[in-house]
């Protein structure tokens, strides 16, 4: 087993923030990104939390990624927003696009926003669930790279392509998920590469398209979508929204980009923001169905959504610290000397 170490949540955050700025990043772009790590490490989320700072530090300090480029907010049409990221990170796009995307989802009912010419490395589920801090029902979703192979294929062409969606819940936390469209996140698969931890049966393929639970192998293979044929079409579904839909790269295209640099995926995104106030004229009664369907999934033993995370996450804000892998620790410190 890697050997761990207890980091406390101030030093943590140090440690972020340090990595960022000494590799490039502005102020703005340092703390959105940090934010959106460091909530997924508090969520025991590892595979996207501080482990992907050095791959984001990597694309800035390469060149690849703009570190202090501005986000240009564009009110494009009634129920539009678009958000040219110009070669930087994504949190930070979304966090200059999010106020306009609410006034219109408030004013329409419904509204979008697509984040176009974005790097991303991050988690989704941070960002639904501010939308449902505002009580809007949010959906977010984005490619990446080509490395997952089409149900009954052998080679990469979707991303990991992951769907968020958060339901606002009062006096209680929302109802989220975030998920990959493929059997397993990347990062999980780069993490067990890293520990030399075997994969389970069904999550990937070697480079002759035949199934592996070796990690290395995986990683010079392919993906594979989850549920078969279905995941298979959700991660469709997802290339052509975040994709062509607004005017953005699919996850081949993105890999084409990349030319063999290995950086962080650069693509678009699609948010979708609902307000439930404008599909009934009372709330009260949307809250009651869909807290009758949350009582139901428990009922039976099941858990919803998130459940672990938010124990993960108020465990952490308890203990004060987190346990993370010892050698990425000193792997970021030695991005900082």
């Amino acid at each position: 087993m890697a050997e761990t170490r207890d980091i406390t949540l101030d030093e943590l955050a140090s440690l972020a923030y340090a990595v960022l700025r000494h590799n490039g990043f502005g102020a703005d772009h340092t703390r959105a990104i940090a934010e959106t790590v460091l909530a997924a490490e508090h969520d025991a989320c590892h595979s996207h939390g501080i482990y992907r700072l050095i791959g984001i530090a990597q694309a800035c300090r390469d060149g690849v990624a703009d570190g202090g480029v501005a986000p240009t907010v564009v009110d494009h049409a009634a129920a539009v927003v678009k958000v040219d990221a110009g070669g930087g990170f994504s949190p930070l796009a979304f966090e200059r696009g999010l106020p306009m995307l609410i006034d219109k989802a408030r004013r329409g009912g419904i509204a979008a926003m697509a984040i176009n010419r974005c790097f991303h490395l991050t988690a989704l589920w941070p960002e639904v669930e501010r939308l449902a801090a505002e009580n809007l029902v949010g959906l977010a979703m984005t490619p990446s790279h080509a490395w997952v192979a089409p149900f009954g294929g052998k080679r990469g062409l979707f991303g990991t392509n992951p769907l968020a969606f958060a339901w606002p819940r009062p006096n209680n936390d929302p109802y989220v998920f975030d998920f990959a469209t493929s059997a397993i996140a990347r990062g999980d698969i780069e993490l067990h590469a890293r520990e030399d931890r075997a994969l389970q049966p069904g999550w990937a393929l070697d480079r002759t398209g035949a199934p592996t639970i070796d990690a290395h192998a995986a990683l010079e293979g392919a993906m594979l979508p989850f549920g078969g044929h279905k995941g298979s079409a959700l991660a469709t579904l997802i290339e052509l929204l975040a994709g062509p839909l607004i005017g953005d790269l699919t996850s081949g295209q993105s890999q084409q980009f990349d030319a063999g640099r290995g950086a962080a995926p650069f693509h678009g995104e699609l948010i979708i923001a609902i307000d439930p106030a404008a599909f009934a004229p009372d709330t009260k009664d949307q809250s009651a169905a869909a807290e009758r369907l949350f009582e139901g999934i428990v009922d039976q033993g099941a858990r919803l959504p998130s459940q672990r995370r938010r124990a993960a996450r108020r465990q952490t804000k308890a203990d004060g610290f987190v346990r993370v892998n010892a050698a990425l620790v000193d792997e970021l410190n030695q991005l900082i000397d």
